[in-house]
């Protein structure tokens, strides 16, 4: 091996582990400290700029403004009324056109989206109301930063890899590894963003086992041909039921209060 590429990789590997342990920062809503990629302010800055061709990528935001009202109206309560508004983010909710893909998703800082095809198969405003919980829960946790933060590691390492050893089949290598961390730690984010949602949805007064609903619906969606959960960026709805179970049975070991029922009626006509 080349005695100077071997110095430029060990001088790549030192400043990709300096940079990603050297932002390391408290988050007080989930109690970890973290390493991130962006500031807050950064945060809200990106999803803000980001929003407009994510939704371009889902048909553009649904036309129907009664749509947008009702699920602005739930999110916001989400947002208002827990944890969540004592963090700097600029919690927007809106609909997508897309009538075929089933998915949410929050971008870092506060946009929300639902597409119109997950929408239209909920039932009522409190399975809505733990959908956007569940996404308001990957923003307050700094998902995306974490991400960004471990995504600019990896990279680091894979082009010393290849860097030391000239050998493209090991920087292939290396850069599944990386891959395969990276999916794992998805996958975690995913059941995080599910306790999270139980708790910002029982503090707006919704009936956190409607998230259970939720999951049975994205399971009936997928048509019971996943992919095996270990190759997968979220796990399979069944794990995260019997999760979301466990977090409500901790927070409620009494049983879930008769008063939050708020929702569990109403149903999401609008949508259809």
């Amino acid at each position: 091996m080349n005695r100077s590429r071997l110095v430029m990789a060990v001088v790549m590997v030192a400043f990709a582990l300096l940079s990603y342990y050297g932002t390391r920062e408290d988050n007080p809503i989930t109690g970890e400290k973290q390493h991130v990629g962006l500031s807050q302010e950064q945060e809200v800055v990106l999803g803000l700029q980001s929003a407009p061709e994510m939704a371009d990528q889902f048909g553009g935001v649904d036309p129907d403004a009664s749509v947008q009202s009702d699920v602005a109206a739930v999110g916001n309560r989400v947002v208002s009324q827990s944890v969540a508004a004592k963090t700097p983010y600029k919690f927007q909710f809106h609909v997508l056109a897309d009538t075929e893909t089933v998915n949410a998703f929050a971008l870092p800082g506060g946009p929300v989206f639902i597409t119109r095809a997950l929408l239209s198969r909920l039932g009522n405003e409190a399975q809505l109301a733990g959908v956007l919980g569940h996404e308001v829960g990957h923003v307050v946790a700094r998902h995306s930063s974490e991400q960004i933060a471990k995504s600019q590691l990896a990279q680091g390492i894979v082009g010393a890899v290849g860097v030391a050893t000239s050998d493209q089949q090991a920087a292939q290598a290396a850069a599944f590894v990386a891959q395969m961390a990276q999916m794992k730690y998805g996958r975690q984010d995913e059941l995080q963003a599910d306790a999270l949602g139980v708790d910002l949805m029982s503090s707006a007064g919704y009936d956190p086992r409607t998230l259970i609903e939720v999951m049975e619906i994205l399971a009936k969606a997928s048509g019971g041909s996943r992919q095996p959960e270990f190759f997968s960026t979220h796990p399979d709805p069944g794990n995260r039921a019997e999760k979301i179970r466990q977090q409500i049975a901790a927070k409620f070991p009494g049983g879930v209060p008769a008063d939050l029922t708020q929702g569990r009626s109403i149903r999401m006509t609008s949508a259809r």
